[in-house]
């Protein structure tokens, strides 16, 4: 990640269909992303993606809480 080399990610790689699924989650605080790109494209490509993705959800996140949403965090 651009900003933090440090940083430890998990990627989750699942191909349905046409289509592949990559989820990235942050070890650190857990918080989980997902992209979903053709099949055919390159892993490279939707890896990068699925980072920077995570980069601005790890940037909107307040003092390390989950943002307020209805429901309850189990």
């Amino acid at each position: 990640m651009s900003g933090d080399a440090e940083r430890e990610v998990i990627f989750e790689i699942t191909r349905v269909g046409d289509i592949q699924r990559v989820a990235v989650i942050d070890v650190e605080t857990g918080i989980e992303v997902v992209v979903q790109a053709p099949a055919q494209a390159a892993l490279a490509d939707v890896r990068t993606l699925a980072l920077r993705k995570l980069e601005r959800a790890l940037a909107g996140d307040a003092g390390g809480q989950p943002p307020e949403r209805p429901g309850k965090l189990v």
